[in-house]
């Protein structure tokens, strides 16, 4: 919930986490969620170009470059950490026991319908 509220802003994060649905790739580029959206034909290319160019630059400077980055965007360790609590809360709760068990009954983690759905059929529960 950290990332997902300091990248998307409270409306969106809230959309995200508790309409629980699913993003295709172009609307996860809109949202930020991913740098861009690129077709699989031009993936290999695109990210041999970005590791070289990376690569070229003195790793120091690369290391410092994602330090600050990560110091100005990421969220402090007892955020994640409180997080983390709040999630194993939820997770142990008997409503999410009863959702869970009625998920695997539908075929969860099994290649299928319900996989390839799971946003769309965890609003239908």
């Amino acid at each position: 919930m950290q990332h997902l509220a300091r990248l998307l802003g409270r409306g969106r994060a809230m959309e995200a986490i508790l309409g629980a649905a699913d993003f295709d790739g172009d609307q996860a580029e809109r949202y930020g969620w991913v740098n861009r959206a690129l077709p699989d034909t031009e993936l290999d290319a695109f990210v041999a170009r970005l590791a070289r160019r990376i690569a070229s630059f003195p790793a120091e400077a690369v290391r410092s470059a994602k330090r600050a980055i990560n110091e100005l965007t990421l969220p402090g360790a007892d955020a994640i950490r409180a997080d983390a609590r709040r999630f194993q809360q939820l997770v142990r709760s008997d409503a999410a026991k009863q959702r869970t068990a009625a998920l695997f009954a539908q075929g969860l983690q099994t290649r299928g319908p319900l996989e390839h759905h799971l946003g769309e059929r965890l609003g239908a529960l």
